[in-house]
């Protein structure tokens, strides 16, 4: 099948479209593009969870059709005949319990949702759309992430790790031949709230970071936030590093690039501390981070025994949509793609709704 697959990360840096081949267990990128999110979409989408339910419904439809419209000028000038879309969509809420899903009695269930509705994808572009595809998961009693780890042990098994440096750093590994995945910590979203103090989008290639000096304090109250303690499986959301990890880093009350530096080096740790407790001796290495040069220097400083590698540009940036691409092919075989060891939820299943309209 060709299936394009779209992305968009919880750092808001724009929404990653991906063509590609998928063939059984092997995928490649056909052409890809990122389209950065207009100013109005990127501030209506930072602060929507705080607002109404009919804004949040509105929001849905509103970025599915966008979604649409922007898939529709991507493919114009190209004669490629597309499958399916595979879209992750926009977290909003991430909220999943650990544990026993409640009864129908009563009880706290978990939840996660992700807008850009697929049903106004498929009326804009008339194509097949796979979406939602996290919370069969949750429902389940899983986290709902990381999915991307299925296309990690199929697509990019050679290696004993993979590390994505998206809005969150997660990380996906075998242990005894069983594959393993979870959300370490905030990356991309914490550098580039950051960065915006000094004007910028990102941090480029960890300049000014590198130019700060690392305050022992902050790096040690980081290092004791209850999450990090918590045993696998795991994840974390936008909800999270408002409440729990931000507040610690605005109250630091220190020099922008102090705590970019600080920051920057607390993520490093963080993915060693991982990796070094694993029988791991290659990384591989994509996600946005990847080209934070300064990270990547930390992180071969402290894991000198493990292969860094950072791939081409196009993998690094495109990886999850092709993933994404990878998992909407196995939703529309009828194919596993979602594995319980990774979520903790009580069976593995073949997760996303499928949208789609006869052709004229």
């Amino acid at each position: 099948m060709t299936i394009l697959g779209l992305m968009s990360g919880t750092s808001l840096d724009g929404v990653d479209l991906a063509i590609c081949n998928v063939s059984g267990a092997s995928a490649s990128i056909v052409a890809a593009t990122t389209v950065p999110y207009p100013d109005h979409w990127h501030r209506r989408l930072a602060s929507l969870e705080h607002s109404s339910a009919l804004e949040y419904a509105k929001a849905n439809v509103e970025l599915g059709h966008y979604f649409g419209h922007i898939i529709n000028e991507f493919l114009a000038d190209k004669s490629i005949v597309i499958d399916a879309v595979a879209s992750h969509g926009h977290t909003i809420f991430h909220q999943p319990l650990k544990g026993d899903v409640a009864s129908a009695g009563g009880g706290a269930v978990g939840f996660t949702t992700q807008i850009g509705d697929g049903d106004a994808i498929a009326a804009t572009t008339g194509l097949l759309v796979v979406s939602n595809f996290r919370t069969l998961d949750v429902a389940l009693g899983g986290q709902g992430a990381p999915l991307v780890p299925i296309g990690d042990e199929l697509l990019f098994g050679h290696y004993d790790a993979c590390l994505n440096l998206g809005g969150i750093a997660n990380i996906s590994y075998r242990i005894d031949s069983v594959c393993v995945a979870f959300d370490i910590c905030p990356c991309n979203m914490a550098l580039n709230h950051l960065s915006a103090r000094l004007g910028l989008p990102y941090d480029p290639e960890g300049e000014n970071a590198r130019c700060g000096i690392l305050n022992e304090r902050l790096s040690e109250t980081l290092d004791n936030i209850d999450y990090y303690s918590y045993s696998i499986p795991k994840s974390i959301g936008k909800e999270w590093f408002v409440s729990d990890f931000w507040p610690l880093v605005e109250a630091a009350d220190l020099p922008t690039p102090d705590l970019l530096r600080t920051v920057t080096d607390h993520i490093a740790r963080q993915v060693a501390h991982v990796v070094e407790h694993q029988d791991i001796k290659s990384m591989l290495v994509t996600g946005g981070g990847a080209f934070n040069s300064y990270l990547i220097d930390l992180l071969c400083e402290y894991l000198p025994k493990v292969q860094v590698i950072v791939p081409d540009s196009l993998i690094v940036n495109y990886k999850e949509a092709l993933v994404f691409a990878f998992l909407g092919y196995l939703r529309l075989t009828a194919q596993v793609n979602t594995l319980a060891s990774v979520t903790g939820a009580r069976c593995d299943s073949i997760g996303g709704n499928i949208s789609g309209i006869l052709p004229k």
